[in-house]
């Protein structure tokens, strides 16, 4: 049998996650080496602004809008832990206050104490929300761990069988 050749996206990096099977490149005019590099830089700034006293760990998080316009968050936890919100979902929310639906890429890094200590995936809950407004086939998540370290994913590799508005459509 041949080699199965992957279709690496232009962003991936090497790092310890492996690439999946069916990633494919993303166009360049949407996420390139240069939006990642960018991305991720807004992403560290952020974990500075985490309000985290009980994990101890800062996430950021930098979200592309289809207008280029980038949305920024971070993790701001609650006593009551269920109140927490994660760095991603934080700049969905403020993208979507401000009227925005379409989405092409968020990055997103994390550690202790601000510094970095590995890829930081989002968690399910996360995952859902990018379900709610993103392609998952076109909408692509980039783990960081600095600006030169980091993979690129599409959401339909992290959240396989993710349930959207269309399970909902009559």
């Amino acid at each position: 049998m041949g080699e199965e050749k992957l279709n690496v996206p232009v962003c991936q990096k090497k790092g310890e996650l492996a690439p999946f099977a069916g990633a494919l490149a993303p166009s360049s005019d949407t996420v390139n080496d240069l939006i990642c590099r960018e991305l991720i830089a807004e992403a560290k700034k952020m974990m500075a602004r985490a309000y985290n006293p009980y994990s101890g760990f800062q996430v950021g998080a930098a979200l592309l809008t289809a207008g280029k316009k980038i949305y920024t968050g971070c993790n701001i936890e609650n006593a009551a832990y269920s109140p927490t919100l994660c760095a991603e979902r934080t700049a969905f929310f403020k993208a979507v206050s401000e009227g925005e639906r379409e989405f092409t890429a968020i990055a997103i890094i994390g550690g202790r104490k601000g510094l970095v200590t590995d890829y930081t995936p989002p968690c399910g809950v996360c995952r859902q929300v990018m379900m709610e407004f993103c392609n998952p086939k076109k909408f692509y998540i980039i783990l960081a761990r600095s600006e030169e370290d980091y993979w690129l994913y599409r959401l339909d590799e992290l959240l396989p069988m993710g349930f959207s508005p269309k399970n909902l459509e009559r």
